[in-house]
């Protein structure tokens, strides 16, 4: 692994909340992700599956954990089984996890090999009474190719299709939006080298750079700090600014125009997610500055909003009620607008169309139960926008916020958001 070891208690917490969530004689089975193919014979990086990470802190290809409490022999109450090495696979691919060293991230102290697997998974079904099976399960999920879950759960109802089987993720989403302190301490990182990654970039944006160099520069201090991209970034200047996912990164910024930078660094698996709006000629205009101002006064009307038992979607439209205020003082849109608009779709959505914030935590768009109040330990992006097609530019804002009992914790206080600082910063 890349990043500094974590804890191992943090891994043993995470599946005793989750035992306390199962029924008698239950039987839990997760798989690591596939390793994605790409053309030829070739491979991208390995994605760590979220739920496997949370319950092990185990991030190598083909494993699989097992939990089940009330096994009849206390040995297999938790089994972590590896893929085991040889001296080929030593040669080509590198070391692998031991089973002193898997004991060590993991917690678990029995620790097989992936050939055992078969035999075993037959002796544990005999004993239970509920299989928990894993899937992806996200509202904006587009699933078309079959992961390793969904063939490991055709092959295990095939084979044994008298059980009862349920949903693993129903309660993996309750447990992982509230955040451990050690979680929180990852997450805090992530956003520090997400500052340090856009620190270095306000140094270096001028009229004439690209877009690419942009991402470049994000990507040498991610990695440089044992991080990575926690998902593809949007560096979009001019009119670019304006398209909500803009992945091509591959224009020249010109003068006067703004630079939209929708970048997040991952540490350790966890994700921050930040979005600023900087002038590539280092000054913004007075209308650039005055919409800027707009976005960043919801945003922080928005923050302050994020109290525990608030429910997304009161939240959302807390959101669009700051929004329109600010639209209608920025003369974008009349109270005739409203009067005759679809409450369906409201006016103010011409200029903001997206949500205003989502969980964030393992994954950048972390999951959650539909409709459940933000807690206590949740931490959310508040990412507000304005977007001006006409006008050839548009601005988003974005920080990460730790919901507490006590008030927001903003985890990007030290990420400059001001238009006088960062102006400040970019002139020097």
């Amino acid at each position: 692994m890349r990043h500094a070891p974590i804890p191992a208690a943090l891994f043993m917490e995470n599946r005793q909340q989750l035992r306390a969530l199962l029924p008698p004689g239950s039987l839990v089975i997760v798989n690591a992700n596939d390793i994605p193919p790409t053309n030829a014979d070739g491979s991208l990086a390995g994605v760590p599956n979220s739920d496997l990470f949370y319950l092990s802190g185990v991030e190598q290809e083909e494993s699989i954990l097992v939990l089940f409490p009330d096994a009849h022999e206390e040995k297999h109450r938790e089994i972590l089984f590896l893929r085991e090495t040889s001296e080929h696979i030593a040669i080509w691919e590198g070391h692998k996890l031991t089973k002193e060293e898997a004991r060590k991230v993991t917690g678990i102290q029995t620790i097989m090999w992936l050939q055992d697997f078969p035999t075993l998974q037959r002796i544990l079904m005999c004993q239970a009474e509920t299989v928990f099976l894993n899937s992806n399960e996200h509202a904006r999920a587009g699933v078309q190719v079959q992961t390793r879950d969904a063939r490991f759960i055709l092959e295990t109802q095939a084979a044994f299709p008298l059980h009862r089987y349920e949903r693993l993720a129903r309660l993996m989403h309750q447990l992982r939006p509230v955040k451990s302190k050690i979680e929180i301490d990852l997450i805090q990182e992530a956003c520090h080298l997400t500052r340090d990654g856009f620190l270095r970039v306000l140094k270096l944006v001028k009229p004439g750079i690209n877009e690419c160099e942009i991402e470049a520069e994000f990507a040498h201090e991610f990695i440089r700090r044992r991080g990575r991209f926690s998902y593809n970034p949007i560096i979009a200047s001019g009119a670019n600014s304006n398209v909500l996912h803009y992945l091509e990164n591959d224009k020249p910024c010109r003068k006067g125009d703004l630079l939209l930078l929708d970048v997040g660094a991952a540490y350790a698996n966890y994700a921050a997610d930040m979005t600023r709006t900087i002038p590539v000629s280092g000054k913004f205009s007075k209308r650039q500055k005055e919409i800027y101002a707009a976005v960043l006064r919801v945003m922080r009307g928005c923050t302050a909003a994020l109290v525990p038992g608030i429910l997304p979607r009161d939240w959302q439209k807390h959101a669009e009620a700051l929004m329109q205020e600010e639209l209608l003082s920025l003369g974008l849109i009349k109270p005739k607008d409203i009067k005759k608009q679809d409450p369906e779709r409201p006016a103010l959505k011409k200029y903001f169309m997206h949500g205003v914030g989502h969980p964030l935590g393992l994954d950048v768009h972390d999951v959650a139960t539909a409709g459940q109040p933000i807690q206590a330990g949740w931490v959310m992006t508040v990412e507000p926008g304005i977007y001006l097609p006409e006008e050839g530019f548009g601005i988003r804002l974005e920080n990460d916020i730790l919901v507490t009992a006590e008030g927001p914790i903003d985890l990007m206080a030290d990420i400059p958001v001001e238009a006088a600082e960062i102006e400040d910063l970019m002139r020097r």
